[in-house]
């Protein structure tokens, strides 16, 4: 299967060079050097993937992937400058699955792009045998379907969101740490920072908490990690 990969940053000749590394592994990018262009090429092409810098022209990347998750859950990944820090947590905050610092090396960003299709495209076929349906205090978690229910309201997740709470959901009451989490939601060797886990666990509490800043299902145990508590 060729993947289809919508890239868009103003800076054309990393683009150019990211794409000679793309072609091995049978992976499309589509190019494209504004947010604008960017946004009209998703609707065109439907992409796989999508790897979007921040600051463009005519609409820079967080505005984009915002008008992104209006109408999808395709996986997302920034572009941001080396230690701006703010720029990760408004990005993971705003539906964004990974980030890479520029500037990167390319096949850095191959491999990073290879794991995400993994995991979005791959996780509901890989379960067989696996247990259909994983349920915890009013949540219904139904792997085959990649649906996530609480009580009778659908929770609309992103893929790594879904993938964490898989996993917490699955073993109820065992602390996993920031790398065991970022390990089984990310299939990477890139080496998790804090923030990246912290922000996805802080937009999973807001989604299936009914009070996210005391939750009662999914807990932080200081020090260690987090764990989805037994009833």
């Amino acid at each position: 299967m060729e993947y289809k990969v919508l890239a868009a940053d103003d800076e054309t000749e990393l683009l150019d060079a990211l794409e000679l590394y793309t072609e091995r592994e049978n992976i499309r990018l589509i190019k494209a050097d504004n947010g604008l262009a960017a946004l009209e090429l998703f609707k065109s092409e439907k992409p796989h993937l999508v790897l979007l810098d921040i600051m463009m022209p005519g609409m820079d990347g967080f505005t984009v992937l915002k008008r992104i998750r209006e109408q999808s859950h395709v996986p997302a990944i920034m572009f941001t400058a080396r230690g701006e820090d703010y720029d990760k947590i408004l990005g993971l905050g705003l539906g964004a699955d990974d980030y890479i610092t520029k500037p990167y090396n390319p096949m850095v960003v191959v491999a990073r792009i290879k794991a995400q299709l993994r995991r979005s495209y791959d996780y509901r076929e890989d379960g067989a045998g696996a247990e259909g349906e994983l349920r915890c205090f009013d949540l219904v978690l139904n792997r085959s379907e990649g649906v996530v229910m609480k009580g009778d309201r659908p929770i609309e997740l992103t893929r790594t969101e879904f993938l964490i709470l898989e996993l917490l959901m699955r073993n109820r009451g065992r602390i996993f740490t920031r790398q065991q989490i970022f390990d089984y939601a990310w299939d990477s060797d890139y080496i998790a920072d804090d923030n990246t886990v912290m922000v996805h666990i802080s937009n999973l509490r807001s989604k299936i908490e009914d009070y996210p800043k005391s939750p009662r299902m999914l807990k932080t145990i200081k020090g260690l990690g987090y764990k989805m508590e037994k009833e």
